[in-house]
């Protein structure tokens, strides 16, 4: 194995999550004032974290970003996940070679909040494998795109950021995980995301979470 370590992001590269938070995220925007699509919303805040945006969302909605609306906003988005969230196919098995692979050298490092992220690793069965080794941005002094949670995870599993292999699907994720040293692998199932992700500084681009497995075993 090329790498000591295995690092996934979570939202969208282990769990379909993405268009279930931003659909939350968009309907309480309009009801604010601020009007997207589904796409629009998606684009711009896919990868960040919500309160990351306060300016912009305060200058669309005209109206300040309060812990109540957060608090909201949060009780929605996990109501919404707890009723139809799944896996991204093949992650399992990503997941379980990874581990192996690595000797157990594996993290779930997300600029999500550590409820969430661990509240979806268990709704599809993958928290067995992160126990001890989930890394949250909000914890951190700065979230994605800075290396900071990628860092720590790297940290805590014993491995330098260079011996690291990061799995995302983001640009901004991409970005953290080239500022951390590692070497970055995109999850692209849309070919028009590709150059984006490429321009990151992502290594390589696999359309299917099913091929990671044989990437690995392949190293």
């Amino acid at each position: 194995m090329k790498f000591s370590a295995v690092l996934f992001d979570c939202d969208g590269v282990l769990v379909d999550s993405e268009p279930l938070t931003n659909g939350v995220l968009r309907d309480m925007l309009e009801e604010s004032g601020w009007s997207m699509t589904p796409a629009e919303c998606m684009a711009y805040f896919v990868g960040k974290a919500v309160r990351d945006e306060r300016v912009a969302i305060e200058a669309h909605t005209g109206k300040p970003l309060t812990e109540d609306w957060m608090q909201q906003f949060y009780q929605r988005r996990n109501q919404a996940l707890m009723d139809g969230l799944e896996i991204i196919p093949g992650a399992l098995a990503a997941v379980q070679v990874a581990h192996t692979l690595t000797q157990g050298r594996i993290a779930c490092a997300s600029g999500a909040d550590r409820f969430k992220v661990e509240m979806q690793l268990t709704q599809v069965d993958l928290m067995d494998y992160f126990v001890g080794r989930v890394f949250s941005g909000h914890e951190m002094p700065r979230s994605k795109p800075a290396p900071d949670v990628y860092l720590a995870a790297a940290r805590q599993l014993g491995v330098l950021g260079a011996h690291c292999l990061v799995i995302e699907d983001t640009s901004v994720g991409v970005t953290a995980g080239v500022a951390a040293g590692a070497t970055v692998w995109a999850y692209c199932p849309k070919p028009e995301a590709g150059d984006a992700l490429l321009l990151a500084g992502a290594a390589r681009l696999f359309s299917q979470m099913g091929d990671l497995p044989g990437l690995l075993s392949g190293l």
